[in-house]
């Protein structure tokens, strides 16, 4: 436990001001250990509770006005999605291919080095789509049917310019490790509606690794208990959950009720500890996952017809299909923040070949993205999820290696479903070439004041004191992007 763990008080609770003298943590487990031989989860304590798991947060409310999004699913592109492949059709850019960069632009400086590559044509066909008639490029077909209920904003723009600290930054608001995720942040805010879930879900499309690790959906300084906890793929994402056979019920319960024991005993003078405080939360949920866990990550009880509209019958989309489809059974039961990537590992980086990487990304997305949307729509779930679209960056009008096109931080685009957004609507402009944004500016900490927004949440009364300073989600920037909402 750092000191900053110690001194980190929520604002709206008291805590004693002084710390009494405490066992090791190493002497705490030889005396509790025997009790969580026949626990779910027992391997946090070989992989350390802050990058596997979270305990339930209280049933809380710190709303400060009304919400018309009670949770949210954020759709992470990792790698980094061309905006001018996807959303923003340039002509500009493809008149002047194969020409340097004009001198009236400001020659960025990219993650390769300084900008000086020729201009890269973008070799997709576009069309407006829907009523709103929102432009759509040829490689999402199926997220072109579903553009009248999303909101696009094409005028992000953020500080990082290398992978690990931009995909911190879209996650904690910052380029650097250590500050709590937004996630945690929601959690810390709101609470959860499922005392048997965690309330903030990870998942991945496919692998076992984002860039940056667990620290995207970490609590930073605030107690451990808020942080994300990462669902496996495959047909065990919670790993050790199923009682140890040979084991009966009553055996079973009979060992919870002597660590539950144990644990608020040697917890009493150690309220400062929210390592240990998360872990002995992380116990008791998953005792009660134990009976709820199971159903909600049953696919096997969803209709052919909704698998093969989220992609699982297809190699190319399974992966982030069952992450999708897993998402809407999150929200269904009542978690709060759930956190699906595609490209785990920054497969949308696209230095070179990206026709080809794009073309095989996309197509491992659109689909099953546009059926979560839908999926949700019908079952009446849209109008109170908020469903977030992007990746830590866009990709630059500049080619790189002749085929592919570098980090863009400066100009990019994101979009937004149901939750209270301007369905229909496009928001924010770059500049012909889709280098800068230069209307409707909207930093990272805008973005993350706008999805608290329409949680109910004013991201600038939503405070956690750390060392007697009020910290914000937002780092005490940013701004509502008035525009997305509906």
């Amino acid at each position: 436990m750092t000191m900053n763990d110690a001194q980190a008080l929520p604002i709206t609770a008291s805590h004693p001001h002084h710390r009494v003298a405490t066992t090791s943590r190493r002497q705490m487990l030889m005396q509790a250990g025997a009790g969580f031989g026949g626990l779910a989860l027992a391997d946090l304590l070989s992989r350390g509770a802050s990058a596997q798991a979270a305990g339930v947060s209280p049933k809380l409310d710190r709303r400060h006005h009304f919400a018309k999004a009670k949770r949210v699913i954020f759709l992470f592109i990792e790698g980094g999605p061309s905006h001018i492949d996807l959303f923003d059709p340039k002509p500009e850019l493809n008149r002047l291919a194969g020409k340097p960069l004009p001198p009236s632009f400001k020659r960025p400086l990219t993650a390769m080095g300084e900008a000086g590559s020729d201009l890269l044509a973008c070799k997709r066909k576009w069309k407006q789509h829907g009523q709103a008639g929102t432009w759509v490029s040829d490689w999402l077909p199926h997220t072109a049917g579903i553009v009248d209920d999303i909101a696009v904003l094409r005028s992000c723009h953020a500080d990082g310019l290398n992978h690990v600290g931009s995909v911190c930054q879209m996650n904690t608001g910052s380029v650097l490790g250590g500050r709590p995720s937004l996630g945690a942040w929601v959690t810390y805010g709101l609470g959860t509606e499922n005392q048997d879930l965690p309330a903030f879900v990870v998942l991945l499309d496919k692998g076992d690794y984002v860039t940056g690790g667990s620290r995207n959906w970490s609590t930073g300084f605030m107690p451990a208990t808020y942080q994300g906890t990462r669902f496996r793929n495959g047909s065990v994402p919670i790993d050790n959950l199923a009682t140890p056979s040979g084991v009966s019920d009553e055996q079973q319960q009979a060992k919870l009720a002597l660590l539950k024991k144990m644990n608020k005993r040697h917890h009493a003078s150690r309220a400062f500890e929210t390592e240990l405080d998360a872990r002995i939360r992380s116990y008791e949920l998953a005792a009660r996952m134990q009976l709820t866990a199971p159903e909600a990550v049953d696919l096997s009880q969803e209709s052919d017809y909704v698998k093969s509209m989220y992609g699982l019958n297809d190699q190319s989309t399974m992966g982030m299909g069952r992450a999708c489809l897993l998402a809407r059974r999150m929200v269904e039961r009542g978690v709060r923040f759930v956190q699906v990537y595609s490209g785990a590992g920054s497969k949308w980086d696209a230095h070179s070949g990206i026709e080809s990487n794009h073309t095989r990304m996309c197509k491992s997305m659109d689909q099953p993205v546009a059926a979560l949307v839908r999926d949700l729509k019908q079952r009446g779930l849209l109008e109170d999820t908020l469903v977030v679209w992007g990746g830590e960056f866009g990709r630059t009008p500049m080619s790189e290696k002749g085929t592919g096109r570098d980090h863009n931080p400066w100009g990019f685009t994101m979009w937004f479903a149901g939750g209270g957004v301007n369905a229909g609507a496009t928001v924010g402009q770059t500049d012909e070439l889709g280098l800068y944004a230069i209307k409707d500016h909207a930093h990272i900490h805008s973005i993350h004041a706008t999805i608290l927004h329409l949680l109910g949440v004013d991201h600038t009364r939503l405070t956690y004191l750390l060392n007697g300073k009020p910290e914000r989600a937002t780092v005490n920037e940013g701004h509502v992007v008035e525009k997305l909402l509906g």
